[in-house]
């Protein structure tokens, strides 16, 4: 069985012509009554490859399981996004808000490939991120909407939220990437085998820190991978104009580099599984996963000023992470359409019952201010205005704790 389409991209930009290849190629399954319980699947937009001689796995297994998993998890970032997309036009969601729609497969491959000893640091677009790593979609919509159910207790919001191994959203750009590196560093020196995953956009790719952090997680060897998540445009433009180098794996000068289709779930995958064992071995990596975002750079940006609605609109028909991937698992057989429409209804209503409990919620007293202000707290009190007068209360509530 081969899977291969063809479009023609006509007069289309650049990255639409990337973005409108097909993903994936079918090699061969393995069938039970008639329906596949493994299929072999062939990457088809090849890797790219800087500074290295072999690169990920093109061939990559796909199981039953893991085909209801991605699509699972694919189905409910979406549906977490759109909900907080509706909820802050209905102003119940404050302040910033940036959403992850069109780039699901990244989070979702990315994740498929970690392990338990392995960390992941981002920007302020991990809502979806959240989800995947533990946090309930109330956990996550209560937290937006700044309520007691959120995972920080609704103290945190859009760009701070966390989990067990995950150092969270961090709202300064490019921040998070030297942070990165430092997990990196502790799991090196705590010998346990794991690595971080250092996420960044292409808006952040040209800030300082981001070399100073190559350059030192180079030097001291550092189970780091740098993952630009290159959605072709920044706050505002496109990646074209603000960069003079856009193939973003190249970048990090010495550090070898993949480049990706960030649409592809399974090449997403493949890629993380090789920078894994490529960061434990030999130290830093940069890997550019090339997606796209259906959004603005936040709710704040309509995001067609600088791009048209006509090239969303081509993305979502011809590339969309998760249609392509339901229409790759139904061809396979791995998935029915009655199994599809299922996750569908299920993830819905999950999504809808959260969104309904996230906006009836109550938010934390005036006194949840001074809770849980240290993790471990050394000093019975904390510092007010002119003196130490306010006793700090711990509760250890959030799921970080």
């Amino acid at each position: 069985m081969l899977r291969q389409i063809t479009r023609a991209t006509g007069g289309a930009p650049k990255v639409l012509q990337q973005l409108q290849k097909s993903s994936a190629a079918v090699t061969g399954t393995q069938k039970s009554n008639n329906y596949a319980t493994e299929a072999t699947v062939q990457v088809q937009r090849p890797f790219k490859l800087h500074r290295l001689d072999q690169g990920p796995e093109t061939n990559v297994k796909l199981t039953k399981e893991d085909a209801l998993k991605y699509y699972t998890q694919m189905q409910t970032i979406r549906r977490l996004e759109t909900s907080a997309g509706n909820l802050y036009k209905e102003k119940i969601i404050r302040g910033f808000c940036h959403l992850y729609s069109g780039q699901e497969a990244c989070a979702v491959g990315m994740k498929a490939a970690m392990r338990d000893v392995d960390n992941i640091i981002s920007a302020y677009r991990v809502h979806g991120w959240t989800y995947l790593m533990g946090v309930p979609p109330l956990g996550v919509l209560a937290e937006l909407t700044g309520r007691q159910s959120g995972c920080a207790k609704g103290k945190g919001g859009s760009m701070h939220m966390y989990a067990p191994n995950f150092y969270g959203g961090n709202g300064i750009v490019g921040a998070q990437v030297p942070l990165g590196a430092g997990v990196a560093f502790a799991c090196k020196y705590k010998g346990n085998g794991g690595m971080c995953l250092a996420l960044y956009g292409d808006g952040a790719a040209n800030q300082g820190q981001v070399f100073e952090a190559y350059n030192m997680a180079y030097l001291w060897k550092l189970p780091v991978i740098f993952v630009c998540e290159n959605n072709n445009y920044g706050m505002g433009t496109s990646a074209e104009r603000a960069s003079c180098n856009t193939d973003y794996y190249t970048r990090g000068d010495v550090l070898p580099g993949i480049w990706v289709d960030g649409m592809d779930v399974l090449a997403v995958r493949s890629a993380t599984e090789f920078a894994i064992d490529y960061v434990n071995k030999n130290g830093p990596i940069v890997l550019e996963t090339n997606t796209y975002r259906y959004s603005g750079h936040s709710m704040s940006d309509p995001g067609t000023s600088y791009r048209t609605r006509e090239e969303i609109q081509e993305v979502r028909q011809k590339r969309d992470p998760i249609t392509s991937f339901k229409e790759l698992c139904i061809e396979l057989g791995l998935l029915t359409a009655d199994e599809v429409k299922a996750i569908d209804t299920k993830v819905r209503k999950e999504v809808d019952a959260a969104t309904a409990q996230a906006k009836a919620d109550a938010e934390l007293p005036l006194s949840g201010l001074w809770t849980d202000v240290y993790s471990q707290c050394l000093e019975p009190k904390i510092r007010n205005c002119v003196e130490y007068n306010i006793k700090h209360v711990q509760q250890n509530k959030g799921v970080n704790h």
